[in-house]
């Protein structure tokens, strides 16, 4: 059941993998800058007063993850920047990393590419393990971090997310609609061995931390946060955004009753709208 529901949340975005990657790219040009180690790979756009950071989720990067982000927000009312996390989209080598406190060290370099680019302030949109960074790097930078905006996300797992998890563990069992764009961006070897990698880390997670991710940030976070979340997302149960608005002190949740896992994609125009309904109120 899972696995079949998996395949169709996915079906709606699979076609903003590696042909759009590719004519972005051409379009909007994307760039490197070395932070401590790596090269990461980021897109800058716009030239608006409200800063934003957008951060994807697991195996994913600038294009496939916020297309229609990158492509309708205002861009004289924002300056958006996107980035591929190390080991993900173009910020390779290296490959990725999974190994304990990696959402923690995703959130220093991102912390530290807005620093390198001489960003100040800034509001984060996060999905999915992009949320998870995003939530750590607003404990953390505090000053910096104006707003904040997360879905798909969770600040620990459980034994059934894990249960989730293991159902979608084998690429091979994915359709092939949904498999081809990540075969496409990363090759058929390090999309398995990654995903699996992934898969892996939450099973530590469970078994060292007791299934904590971060949650010690939420307590720290000051920004204003905005909490979305599809009420049919299979792979984060509604326990999880029910969590964040409870421990994020100015956190405000809303639910998109038919949406799952990926309602800025499936439901691009009424996201956005409500990101600028969001930012747009008074600090």
């Amino acid at each position: 059941m899972i696995s079949a529901r998996f395949n169709k949340l996915l079906r709606n975005c699979s076609s903003l993998y590696k042909k759009n990657q590719i004519r972005h790219a051409m379009i909007e040009k994307q760039t490197k800058i070395k932070i401590n180690n790596i090269e990461i790979n980021y897109l800058k756009v716009g030239n608006g007063p409200q800063t934003l950071l957008l951060l994807p989720g697991a195996l994913g990067s600038i294009f496939t993850d916020f297309k229609p982000q990158i492509e309708t927000l205002n861009r004289e009312k924002y300056t958006i920047v996107a980035w591929d996390p190390p080991g993900y989209g173009f910020s390779r080598p290296p490959d990725r990393d999974f190994s304990p406190g990696f959402f923690y060290r995703d959130a220093d370099y991102a912390i530290s590419l807005m620093k390198s680019l001489q960003i100040d302030k800034y509001s984060l949109l996060g999905w999915s393990d992009g949320g998870i960074t995003a939530l750590i790097m607003a404990s953390k930078a505090v000053d910096s971090v104006e707003k904040l905006i997360v879905w798909g996300s969770n600040a620990y797992v459980t034994e059934k997310d894990i249960e989730l998890y293991e159902k979608i563990r084998d690429v091979q069992k994915w359709s092939p609609r949904m498999r081809q764009p990540f075969i496409d961006l990363y090759g058929e070897k390090y999309f398995s061995d990654t995903w699996n990698a992934w898969v892996n880390s939450f099973q530590i997670i469970l078994k060292e931390n007791g299934g904590d991710i971060c949650r010690e940030a939420l307590s720290k976070i000051d920004a204003p946060t905005l909490i979305l979340h599809g009420a049919q997302d299979p792979l984060v149960p509604m326990e999880h955004p029910v969590h964040l608005h409870k421990k994020i002190k100015y956190g405000s949740l809303e639910i998109y009753p038919e949406g799952k896992h990926n309602i800025h994609l499936r439901y691009a125009e009424l996201f956005n709208s409500a990101v600028d309904d969001f930012l747009a109120e008074d600090l």
